[in-house]
């Protein structure tokens, strides 16, 4: 029981105490880029997650091996190669989302999550404690993307994941689309938005305990 319960702490507590966007400002520069559409920060949120969850898994497996003289270099070389993986996959299945992702995909491997991960908790914990924690990362990252990409796409452009949402008679009525919610300044604001509400609430709840 105290596994199990371990292993759900590990798991939501980067969704929410510990998110790494929002609480650790980290991977903000890929949620600026690939946020203008629900469908391309889905499916980024999707590649970070197998990513940081199956090379903290790998990392952790050969963490008493590894030498710490060259851990760093291990470390990157575990991760290129599921970044690869990610990125050679969706070029052959999803070209399209591929191309609008274009370089990020590939900039996982600098991601500080995803190395922050491997150095901070795969390192010191069993594989499959790291798999998860991996995961709840992925999630935490994937979750401020989503809602990033909402709020953009939805006041952007009408549309949520590319269907349009908004009808034809709002617009007949003189609304018009904010495009400036198509700009990444947009992003970084929504980011900024969404980190002091979350300091509120977690403030908040604070002060009630």
């Amino acid at each position: 029981m105290k596994i199990k319960s371990k292993a759900l702490k590990i798991l939501l507590r980067p969704i929410w105490t510990d998110n790494p966007v929002n609480i650790q400002m980290l991977g903000i520069c890929s949620a600026l880029a690939v946020t203008v559409q629900l469908k391309t920060a889905f499916v980024m949120a999707l590649s970070m997650t197998f990513a940081v969850s199956c090379s903290s898994f790998m990392i952790s497996l050969m963490r008493k091996q590894i030498p710490k003289n060259i851990r760093i270099i291990v470390e990157l070389s575990v991760i290129s190669t599921f970044v690869i993986i990610t990125d050679e996959f969706l070029r052959a299945y999803m070209y399209d989302i591929s191309k609008q992702l274009s370089v990020f995909v590939g900039l996982i491997i600098t991601n500080c999550i995803v190395m922050g991960r491997a150095e901070a908790f795969a390192l010191s914990n069993p594989s499959h404690l790291a798999f998860i924690d991996g995961i709840g990362n992925g999630a935490g990252y994937g979750s401020v993307l989503m809602l990033i990409a909402f709020i953009r796409e939805l006041l952007g452009s009408g549309n949520l994941f590319g269907f349009q949402v908004v009808p034809d008679a709002v617009y007949a009525l003189g609304y018009e689309d904010a495009g400036f919610m198509l700009l990444a300044p947009a992003a970084f604001i929504i980011i900024g938005l969404m980190v002091w509400l979350q300091k509120t609430l977690t403030k908040g709840g604070e002060s009630d305990k």
